[in-house]
C-alpha cells in the first residue's frame, strides 16, 4: 500500500498547491488602472470573475491575475481600447464551488477505490487482514523425533495428535475434543517447536501468530484479525492455530478504569467468543503459548477454552544431553568430545541455549581452522555463554589484578571447605566482556530442585567471601564485591520472608503477592506485615548476612598461608582448575606434608619453582 500512499499525497500536492500558486487576486480599480496603462495582455470574462494575464517588462515573467467583476459598461470599450484580447465564459454549476471541494472529492475517491481493491472486505487498507502465517504440506515437517528433553511434555501432545487424526475413535465414547491446548514455559525450552511439531505429525495445516500481530492502535482491528484467522482456519479443518507470546494479548483485564485499553479487551473478547463458537468436531485446535502465566485472564483459562495446561520445563542432564546430541549432528566433532560432561556443565540452560552453544563452538573451531570442533572449543564456548568473552588485552594495574586474585580465591577457598557447597570447576581472573574482572565458577554435581537452610547459609558465606579476603588481606574493601553482596541479600531475604526458615518469626510466609483493587496488573503489592515486623526481619536478615560473613572471614583466616601461596600460582597462569585447587589446598594446609605430595602428584609446570617451599624453610 505504500505505492498507494505515495501517489495520494502527489495528487494532495497538485491539486492543493496547483490551485492558484502564480495568481494573484487584484481589486477591480486596479485592474482598471493597469488595462489603461496597457499591462494586461489577456482577460476572460467570466459571470462572477475575470482573470488572465499581466504583461512582463524586461526578465520579469507573465503573472497570472484575478478580480471581482462589477457591473461596468466601459468594461469592452477600455478593453478595445488598449489593444487587449479578451473572452467570455458562461460558467457552470461548478463554477460555484471551491476548487479545493473539487480537489477534496477527487482524492477521496481515489482513496475508496484504492481501499476497495486492496482489502476487499477486511477493513481500510487491509488493517482487518490476519497475519497469521500459514504452514502447509508444502513447508518442511516437524517430528517428535526433532524434541528432546521434554520427554513428559511430548507424551501429553501425542494426544493432542490422535485428537486431530481420529476425532472419532474419540467421540464414539461420548468424549469431547479439547478446544484448547496452552503451553507454559520459560522462554527458548521449546514451546514453538512442540506445536509444529504437532501439525507435522498430525499433517494438519498450521496457523503461526503471535499475541502483539492482533494488537492495533486503532480499536477494532485486532478484533476483525481475529475473526479473519478462525475464518480461514474453518475453512481448512482440520487444522491447528498457534498462538506465541499468548499474554501479549490475553492479559488479565483491569476493574480499574485508569488501565482500562479498549482495543486490547475488545480483541480478548473476540478470541473468547470465537473459541466458545466453535465445534469441537471440527477439528480446530488452538495450542498457545506463554512465560507469564500469572499475568493472563481467567476467562481463558476456564474449561472449554483453554483446556488443556501443559507445562514445557527446563530439561534435566539427561534430555540437555539428548539436545545436544540433535544440534551436534549438524557439525563435525572431534572423538574427545563427550556430550555427558557438556550436559552436566550446562545446568538451567534450554534447548535454545544449547543450540547457540554449539553453534559458537562450530564457530570458534572455525576461526582457528580446525578440522573438527574438540573439547577444547566447547569449553570456551560454555565461557563465553556463561561469563562473555575474554579481555586480555585490557591493562589492569598490578594492585587491581592482585586484589581480583584474592577476591576470586576467596569465593573458591571457603567454597571448597564448607561441607554444603557445589564444587569448584574453574577459577579464573581473565577479564570478561561482561565487565567481571574474574570469575568463580561452581557446577553441582546434580540437578537439584531444593535447598536447604544449611546449603542456603553456605551459599551466602561462599558469596561474601570475596569481600571477606580483600579485608582480611588488604584491610578494606573494593567496589567488585557489590554483584555477590546484592545476591546474598537477596537469598537472606528469601530465607526470613518466603521460606520460613526465620528463627524469631517461625515458620510464616510474609511476602504473598496481594495486589490492590486500585492498582493495574502491573502494579506493586501491598504488605501484609505491621512495621515492627517489618524492622524484626531487617534484623534478621542483618543477623545472617553478618554471620556468613564471619564465619567466611574465619575460615580464610585459618588458611591464610595456602590463601596467599595459592594467589601466587593464580597470577602467574591466570585459570586454576577445580582439582588442581583442591590438590593445593592440601598441599599448602599441611606444609611439610605438602613437600612430598608435590613432588608426587603436581606436575612441574603446574606450580612455578619459586613458590614450591623448601625444606630448610619448613624446620
Amino acid at each position: 500500500m505504500k505505492p498507494a500512499i505515495t501517489i495520494l499525497l502527489a495528487l494532495a500536492v497538485f491539486f492543493f498547491g496547483a490551485g492558484g500558486a502564480d495568481a494573484g487576486e487584484i481589486p477591480y480599480g486596479e485592474f482598471k488602472r493597469l488595462l489603461k496603462q496597457g499591462k494586461i495582455e489577456e482577460v476572460v470574462i467570466g459571470p462572477e470573475t475575470i482573470h488572465g494575464y499581466m504583461k512582463g517588462s524586461g526578465t520579469e515573467a507573465t503573472r497570472r491575475f484575478e478580480t471581482v467583476r462589477v457591473g461596468d459598461p466601459d468594461l469592452i470599450s477600455d478593453l478595445q481600447a488598449s489593444g487587449t484580447m479578451y473572452s467570455g465564459s458562461r460558467g457552470s454549476a461548478w463554477g460555484s464551488i471551491p476548487g479545493w471541494m473539487i480537489s477534496l472529492g477527487i482524492i477521496l475517491l481515489i482513496w475508496f477505490i484504492l481501499s476497495r481493491r486492496s482489502s476487499s472486505d477486511r477493513g481500510l487498507m487491509g488493517f482487518g487482514k490476519s497475519k497469521a502465517k500459514l504452514y502447509t504440506q508444502e513447508y518442511p515437517k516437524v517430528s517428535f523425533s526433532e524434541v528432546a528433553g521434554l520427554e513428559e511434555a511430548t507424551e501429553e501432545l501425542k494426544e493432542i495428535v490422535e485428537f486431530l487424526k481420529a476425532p472419532q475413535r474419540f467421540q464414539l465414547l461420548g468424549g469431547r475434543l479439547p478446544k484448547g491446548v496452552i503451553l507454559v514455559g520459560s522462554p527458548g525450552t521449546g514451546k514453538t517447536l512442540l506445536a509444529r511439531a504437532v501439525a507435522g505429525e498430525a499433517g494438519v495445516p498450521f496457523f503461526s501468530a503471535t499475541g502483539s500481530d492482533f494488537v492495533e492502535m486503532y480499536v477494532g482491528v485486532g478484533a476483525s484479525r481475529v475473526r479473519d484467522l478462525f475464518r480461514q482456519a474453518r475453512e481448512m479443518t482440520p487444522c491447528l492455530i498457534f498462538i506465541d507470546e499468548l499474554d501479549a494479548l490475553g492479559k488479565a483485564r483491569s476493574s480499574h478504569p485508569m488501565g482500562d485499553h479498549q482495543e486490547r479487551e475488545q480483541t480478548l473478547n473476540q478470541l473468547l467468543s470465537e473459541m466458545d463458537g466453535f465445534d469441537p468436531k471440527q477439528g480446530l485446535i488452538v495450542m498457545a503459548a506463554t512465560n507469564r502465566p500469572e499475568i493472563l485472564d481467567q476467562a481463558l483459562l476456564r474449561p472449554g477454552r483453554f483446556d488443556v495446561n501443559i507445562l514445557v520445563d527446563r530439561p534435566d542432564v539427561r534430555g540437555r544431553e539428548a539436545i545436544l546430541e540433535i544440534h551436534s549432528k549438524k557439525i563435525k566433532m572431534a572423538d574427545d568430545v563427550n556430550l555427558k560432561v557438556l550436559a552436566s556443565r550446562t545446568i538451567g540452560m534450554v534447548g535454545a541455549d544449547l543450540g547457540n552453544l554449539v553453534n559458537q563452538a562450530a564457530l570458534l573451531a572455525a576461526r582457528k581452522n580446525k578440522q573438527a570442533v574438540d573439547m577444547a572449543d566447547f569449553e570456551e564456548a560454555i565461557d563465553r555463554v556463561q561469563t562473555g568473552t575474554q579481555k586480555k588485552k585490557w591493562v589492569i594495574s598490578k594492585k587491581e589484578r592482585r586484589m581480583v586474585a584474592y577476591h576470586e580465591l576467596g569465593h573458591a577457598i571457603t567454597a571448597t571447605c564448607l561441607p554444603h557447597a557445589d564444587p569448584v570447576h574453574k577459577v579464573t581472573i581473565i577479564p570478561r566482556s561482561t565487565g567481571s574482572l574474574g570469575h568463580t565458577l561452581q557446577l553441582p554435581a546434580e540437578d537439584r530442585y531444593l535447598m536447604t537452610k544449611s546449603e542456603l547459609i553456605d551459599r551466602m558465606t561462599i558469596l561474601l567471601g570475596g569481600r571477606a579476603a580483600e579485608e582480611l588481606v588488604f584491610g578494606e574493601h573494593s567496589t567488585g564485591a557489590h554483584n555477590d553482596l546484592d545476591m546474598a541479600s537477596t537469598i537472606a531475604r528469601k530465607m526470613i520472608t518466603e521460606y520460613g526458615m526465620s528463627r524469631v518469626q517461625g515458620p510464616i510466609a510474609f511476602e504473598k503477592d496481594q495486589r490492590s483493587i486500585f492498582l493495574d496488573s502491573g502494579g506493586g503489592t501491598l504488605k501484609t506485615y505491621s512495621q515492627e515486623t517489618a524492622r524484626e526481619i531487617d534484623d534478621e536478615i542483618k543477623q545472617l548476612i553478618w554471620e556468613a560473613y564471619e564465619k567466611a572471614k574465619s575460615l580464610l583466616t585459618e588458611k591464610r598461608a595456602a590463601l596467599d601461596r595459592i594467589v601466587r600460582i593464580l597470577l602467574e597462569k591466570e585459570i586454576l582448575e577445580g582439582d588442581e585447587l583442591k590438590r593445593l589446598l592440601e598441599i599448602y594446609d599441611s606444609p611439610l606434608h605438602g613437600v612430598r605430595m608435590l613432588s608426587e602428584s603436581i606436575p612441574p609446570e603446574t606450580v612455578s619453582p619459586e613458590i614450591i617451599p623448601q625444606k630448610a624453610n619448613l624446620t
